[in-house]
């Protein structure tokens, strides 16, 4: 698998590798790629703004449920296939674990919902530069997000 080593917007040395679905995500923190009708699912976050849906594993909670639950949560979606496809370590200042799995979704369907915890719900765009650039989440422009969204690319699965 190819590895990807770049800084983050802190100076935070992070460490991008590429997954495949035989590869057994480990990671404390979660990122969704998903896709709805060939575009691609945001949320809006209460305070950052649009970004990709995500956050921790719970104690005693696998990845791979994490990514699912926050994703229903944040949006309301419901996966009809899901692909691991990349983890990366954010080498923090502290030296505390940071390790994000990160998966494309393909959704299925998007239910309603009356509360979407800290986010107001689902989005959809073709691309980022759709998204007004006021409305952006800090984490749109971070370059793991956008090296994954290039492999989800390179995978053919948008």
């Amino acid at each position: 698998m190819r590895n990807v080593n770049f800084c983050d917007k802190d100076g935070r040395e992070v460490v991008l590798n590429y997954k495949d679905d035989v590869d057994i995500p480990n990671g404390n923190h979660v990122l969704a790629v998903p896709v709805f009708n060939d575009k691609l699912l945001f949320t809006k976050h209460k305070h950052r703004g649009i970004e990709l849906p995500g956050g921790k594993v719970e104690k005693n909670e696998k990845s791979i449920d994490a990514i699912l639950r926050e994703l229903h949560e944040e949006t309301g979606a419901i996966p009809k296939k899901t692909h691991y496809i990349a983890q990366y370590q954010i080498k923090t200042k502290d030296k505390s674990l940071f390790l994000k799995d990160v998966f494309f979704i393909e959704v299925s369907h998007i239910e309603n919902s009356s509360s979407y915890y800290e986010t107001n719900g689902p989005c959809l765009y073709v691309k980022i530069d759709d998204i007004p650039y006021e409305q952006r989440s800090f984490l749109i422009e971070d370059a793991a997000i956008l090296h994954c969204l290039e492999r989800v690319r390179e995978l053919g699965f948008y």
